[in-house]
Formats: structure tokens, sequence, C-alpha cells
């Protein structure tokens, strides 16, 4: 780290963001800054915007009001400068998005090769440390339909972080899988969360949030009710909304 002084600046700054779809608005003033090497988890209850919250980071979705700051920077409003500040942020949804036509190899060495311009050799020599690091290594000529959905997954996480990125953002990246896979996508996840990646995970599974997450971020109809670190969320949230999703979802 060695920074002097005070904190380092925020990789994420969000301020004051807003959000509608329609008449609905979904985000209300959401602030949160995410730290260098942070990892944040957002839980809450199904509609509480946290997925949209995930999407508006990188622009998948627009704003309505509000700052998005990467590394103190604005987030860039569209073409190439979003391209390039697009191509920092890795992005692992619940559906894993993998050309079919293409091996695992070819899926996870693609993005570098045409986006950060990487010969042939060294996109592929990358891919397969990171298809190793993610337990796939034997699986490099495969097709994606040839893997079962966590495999599939674990690929889709290899090919974001082939991109090299500063913040790796998860949007549910387990709800779409039978439960017998989910525990290999998690490991992957909190080897790569102990390794020092800036993460930003939705997910409902509260294990993972525990073991990964230095903060929680419980959201609740469009806001951000809590953020507490995981020992005392878990122990004793502060607020009654969290209190009750708890209750609600944690066994008894």
């Amino acid at each position: 780290m060695g920074m002097t002084g005070g904190a380092a600046m925020p990789l994420v700054s969000l301020r004051g963001l807003n959000k509608s779809f329609g008449a609905q608005q979904v985000l209300f003033d959401v602030d949160l800054d995410v730290a260098p090497g942070e990892v944040v988890v957002v839980i809450g209850p199904s509609g509480s915007g946290k997925s949209t919250l995930c999407r508006c980071i990188n622009r998948l979705e627009t704003i309505d009001s509000g700052d998005i700051l990467i590394g103190g920077e604005p987030l860039a409003q569209e073409g190439r400068a979003l391209a390039s500040m697009r191509a920092q942020i890795g992005m692992v949804f619940q559906q894993f998005n993998l050309f079919s036509h293409r091996t695992v190899l070819e899926n996870v060495a693609m993005g570098p090769r045409k986006v950060l311009r990487h010969s042939r050799a060294e996109a592929e020599a990358n891919a397969r440390r990171l298809l190793a690091r993610v337990g796939l290594a034997h699986k490099a000529d495969a097709a994606p339909a040839e893997l079962s959905g966590g495999q599939q997954q674990r690929v889709a996480l290899a090919r974001a972080l082939a991109m090299s990125p500063k913040l790796m953002l998860f949007d549910e990246p387990t709800s779409a899988l039978d439960p017998e896979m989910v525990s290999e996508v998690l490991a992957v996840m909190l080897e790569l969360a102990k390794s020092g990646m800036t993460m930003i995970v939705v997910t409902h599974e509260m294990g993972f949030a525990r073991q990964a997450a230095d903060r929680i971020v419980f959201m609740d109809g469009g806001r951000i009710v809590e953020i507490a670190e995981p020992e005392p969320f878990f122990a004793g949230p502060r607020s009654e909304r969290a209190r009750d999703f708890l209750s609600s979802i944690l066994p008894h």
C-alpha cells in the first residue's frame, strides 16, 4: 500500500445515483465508495436494486442523475473513452454469455487479442494460465456446450480476468447454477478476493458474503440501508429491515 497520509482514493465512487425504469424508480440517492483491493458484497431482497446498481457501474444501464467515478475519473458517457474504461472493469453475470462456436481457450484469449492487441501467442499463454487458475486447464480445447454450468461460469470468470481488470463486478454469478455447482464457482471467487482484486459482488450466498466480504452493503427498496463489516452485520444488523431479511433466509 505505502500511501502516506489519508486513505487511498476510492477505486469506485458512487454519488447520489438515481435510476428509474419508466415511472418506477429503482435506485434512490445511492452513495458508495469502494477502496482499491476491497471486496464489497451487496445483499438484499429481490427487487431491491442490487443488480441495477451493479449494471450502472459500467454503464450497461444509464443513470438518471448522480456521479460515477472510477479511480477519481468520471465514468465516460460513450464512445472510445467509455470503451477503454469498460475494458478495466470485468463483469460476470448470471448467464455465462460464452461464444458457443469458439473453444474455451479462444473465449478467454479473444478480448486481449481484439481489445488489448496482444499477440495470439501472448493471449493464449495468458488464457492457459488463467484456465489453470480456475481449475480448467484440461478443458482449453472444449466447446462451451461440453461443459457444465459451473465450468462455463469459471470460464466466464477467466475471460473477465484475461483483460487484467482493475475492478470485477459479479451480478448473482451463481443464481443460474445447479446447487452442486455453486461451491466450485464461489471457491474461485473467494481465492480471487483473497488475492487482492477489487470486487463488487451481488449475491444471495450468505456464506460467501461472510467469508469474502470486507464490507456488506444491505439494500432494500432501491436504497442502501446499512453498510457494515460481515461479523457485526451477521451477528446483529442495526436496521430492522436487515434483521427481517436475515431472519427470513438464515436457518433458525
